[in-house]
Order: structure tokens, then sequence, then C-alpha cells
């Protein structure tokens, strides 16, 4: 019964994974575009003040994190119907959001494939332990998952250690195409920014470029991480896993005021893009209305959302995380609490709704 539900959810999805040609060109058009304005509003009003190009800069970084959904969209060969014109704008968005294409693609799709299965961690994934694996771990293990899930480092050095060491380097095992692509994205980087310093100077350019990226930076950070850090998200071993389950339930529905959600590029609906990878973003919240299962999902807002901040390890014996301060007292007893203020997902084959 639930494998048959589970190929309808899919089949029920399908429609919707179709591109849209115009609607890909107009997000192109309101975004890029508008970014660059934006940039150029903020150099002007740097000889006003640094501090109001700082803030022009914060607005721009909106849409750089618009544009990198448009970027995450040509990983997925989802934005266009041609996988020539997804890799071309992937690369050209992969050199403005500084992500190289290739890498990121593949670590992705992993990320897709394994979301949730607690056998298969690793790559593309924010680091998580079970109570168990925390049990056993040693104190320079603890210490440095405890800095790792620390706010202040995910949060303020991670977008550093995103922009300026994971996105230049390639993985040991990567392939040649993946290799030359990285160093090809890196060598444009360093020309186009070349190019920017020597005609206005570094100073406003770091200003105004470095507030772009980092705030985007933290922002990108904070969506990946809280849309699948909620109390009662889907991890299960390898035997148990299944990916509709770990996309429904592993996968929150972020609400987001109207602008909020356009900036992101309607990746709140994340529940809707990790079921099917090939819904273009203009389509997931058209999906989510029209698919009465996938309104199941674990629904977080902004003001719920800063709950996860305190969840840090997962309990597998009651499937749900709880916070350093419930394993101390619990000392790896079972932990049962009422779900707060998320509206907890009754399961995507629940009648209940």
């Amino acid at each position: 019964m639930e494998r048959e539900k589970t190929i309808q959810l899919r089949k029920n999805v399908k429609p919707y994974e179709q591109s849209d040609r115009r609607a890909s060109t107009m997000q192109i058009l309101n975004t890029i575009p508008p970014f660059f304005i934006l940039w150029g509003i903020a150099y002007a009003a740097y000889f006003v003040s640094p501090w109001l190009a700082a803030g022009v800069a914060v607005i721009a970084a909106g849409f750089l994190v618009r544009m990198f959904i448009i970027f995450h969209d040509c990983t997925h060969g989802s934005f266009f119907k041609k996988k020539k014109a997804n890799d071309l704008l992937g690369n050209i968005t992969g050199i403005l959001t500084l992500f190289p294409y290739e890498k990121w693609k593949r670590e992705h799709i992993i990320h897709h494939a394994t979301s949730g299965n607690l056998d298969k961690r690793g790559t593309g994934d924010i680091w998580v332990m079970t109570v168990e694996e925390y049990n056993e771990a040693t104190p320079m293990q603890r210490l440095g998952y405890r800095l790792y899930r620390n706010p202040v480092v995910m949060f303020g050095f991670g977008p550093l250690f995103l922009m300026l060491v994971s996105g230049r380097i390639n993985r040991k095992d990567a392939k040649p195409k993946e290799r030359w692509n990285t160093w090809l994205i890196n060598a444009a980087i360093v020309i186009l920014y070349s190019g920017a310093i020597l005609a206005i100077g570094w100073q406003p350019f770091l200003v105004i470029q470095g507030t772009v990226l980092y705030t985007a930076a933290v922002l990108g950070i904070w969506l990946f991480y809280v849309q699948h850090q909620f109390e009662d998200s889907y991890f299960e071993e390898e035997s148990e896993w299944n990916y509709v389950k770990a996309a429904v339930e592993g996968s929150s529905y972020y609400e987001l005021p109207p602008l909020l959600q356009w900036l992101t590029g309607n990746i709140g609906y994340h529940h809707v893009h990790h079921l099917a990878p090939r819904v273009p973003n203009y389509n997931l919240e058209t999906a989510h209305v029209s698919v009465p299962p996938l309104q199941k999902a674990t629904t977080i807002t902004l003001k719920t959302s800063l709950e996860s901040l305190k969840f840090k390890l997962f309990d597998e014996a009651n499937k749900q995380f709880v916070t350093f301060r419930e394993w101390r007292e619990s000392q790896g007893a079972p932990v049962r609490r009422q779900l707060p203020s998320a509206k907890r997902n009754p399961g995507f084959g629940s009648h209940e709704h």
C-alpha cells in the first residue's frame, strides 16, 4: 500500500517538472540585472558613506541568493530543457556566486541521494551525530562537533570557509572534468575581481563585494541548515531508508513572507524539491498547493525556525533531535518531549492532515 502511495505521489508531481523558457528568462532578467544595478548604486553610495554602501550591498545579497537558486536549478538540469543551456548559465552564475559548477553539482546530487540516510552521510550535508555516536566519541571528536554546531562558528566562520577554501579546491576523488571546471571557475573569478579592483579600487570593492558575498553565504547556510535540522526530521539506517519519506519527512516547508520567498527562489518548498529535483524553482509552490500529500510536510516559520539552533544530536530511539543539555541530563537514556511549535509531520502516507 505504501509503495503504491509513493508511486502515485511522484506521478502527481511529474507534470511540474517541465521548465518554461519564458519563466526562466524572466527570472534571469529580474535577478541578474537588478543585482548589478544595486552593485552600481552601492558603489555610488560608497562616496557618501561606506556604511550606506554596505547597506545597499545587503539588499544586493538577496539577489545573489536568488541567483544561486538559478545556479542550483541548473545543476539539476531543471532551469532549461537543454543541458548545454543549463551548463552555460550554471557556470556563469557559478562564477558570480563563487561556486564551482561541476563540483557542486556532483556533491549536491549525492546529498539528494543520501539525505536522511544515517549510513551514507558526509557529502553535501550538515554534520549530524547520533546520540550513540556522540557517546562513543573521543573528547577531541566531541569538541570538534560542538565547535562545528556552534552558531558563531557555523554562521560566522562558515561563510568564509565556504567561499575561500571549500569552493576553491577539488576533492581527492574528483574526475578531470570536475577538476578543470573548478580551476577555470577560480581563474575567471581572479580575472573578474582583478579587473573590478583596478577599475574602482580595492577598498570600495572589499566593502561592497565582501558584504554581498558574506551576507549571501550566511543566508545560504541558514537555509540549507534549517530545512533539514528540525526536531522530527527523518533519519534512518540504510535498511530502513526510503527516498520519498526522506524528501517529504526529512525536508521542511519553510513558510516565508512573500518578499523573502521570492528572493530565495521558493526554496522554502524544500520537501517538494527533494522529492522531485527536476521541478524548476518557479513551479515548486504550485506543486505544493496542487498535491495535497505534500502539504503534510513539517511546516516551520521564521520564528519557529530559530529553535533549530538548539538541536544538536539525533536520538535514533525516539526519532528526533535533542539538545546537548538534554543529552547531559539523560546520559544516553531516551528523551521524549512534546514538539513545541513546528507543525509535526504525520507522514506522507497518513490520513491525518
